[in-house]
């Protein structure tokens, strides 16, 4: 088993940071690829982030009205 971390990807041409608006799992949810795991406020929208992994969230990173740059670890997911 590996601990991998999910980062923030950039979500638009002139997003930089984002704020947590809400998690969508918890530590200790089985997630897929594409399953939400938090949902995010750029200066316009709300988006979801996905998982790009398969496995357990293991830690959360970063709390509900937290500001989060690009690039910033969001959890962690162990995968097998």
């Amino acid at each position: 088993m590996s601990e991998t971390p999910v980062v923030l990807a950039r979500l638009g041409d002139t997003v930089d940071e984002v704020v947590i608006v809400e998690w969508l799992v918890a530590v200790g949810s089985e997630v897929q690829p594409g399953d939400p795991l938090v949902r995010v406020e750029t200066d316009k929208v709300e988006v979801d982030v996905e998982s790009p992994y398969a496995g357990t969230v293991s830690a959360l990173s970063v709390a509900e009205g937290d500001e989060v740059p690009t690039g910033a670890t969001l959890c962690v997911v162990t995968t097998a």
